[in-house]
C-alpha cells in the first residue's frame, strides 16, 4: 500500500509540475488549481505512504519518480531540450530510484 501512495504522490507533483508551467505561462484560476491541487495532493499522499514505508526511502523514490516525471514532460510537452546529456542524467535517476525500490 506504500508504494500505492508513493506513485500517487509522485504522479500528482508530476500534475502540478504541468499546472505550475501553464500558470506561469498564463494566470487563470484553472491553471493555478491544478498547481495547487496537484502539489497539495502529491504532500498528502507522500504523507499517508510515511505509514508504510521509511521516510528515507519514501522521500527519495517520490523525488525522483516526481524529478524524472517532470523532465519528461517538460521535454515532450514545454519544449525543452531534448539532449543526449538530459536522457544520460535521466536514466541514472530512474536507477537510482529503481535501486532503492529494490533494497527496501
Amino acid at each position: 500500500m506504500g508504494w500505492l501512495f508513493v506513485i500517487l504522490a509522485a504522479t500528482s507533483e508530476i500534475i502540478g509540475v504541468i499546472g505550475l508551467a501553464q500558470y506561469s505561462k498564463e494566470k487563470k484560476l484553472s491553471t493555478g488549481l491544478l498547481y495547487g491541487v496537484g502539489f497539495g495532493a502529491s504532500f498528502v499522499f507522500l504523507y499517508a505512504a510515511f505509514d508504510y514505508l521509511q521516510v528515507s526511502v519514501a522521500y527519495a523514490v517520490w523525488i525522483g519518480i516526481g524529478t524524472a516525471g517532470a523532465v519528461l514532460v517538460n521535454m515532450i510537452f514545454f519544449g525543452e531540450s531534448k539532449s543526449v546529456g538530459r536522457f544520460v542524467s535521466l536514466l541514472l535517476v530512474i536507477i537510482g530510484v529503481v535501486g532503492l525500490k529494490v533494497v527496501s
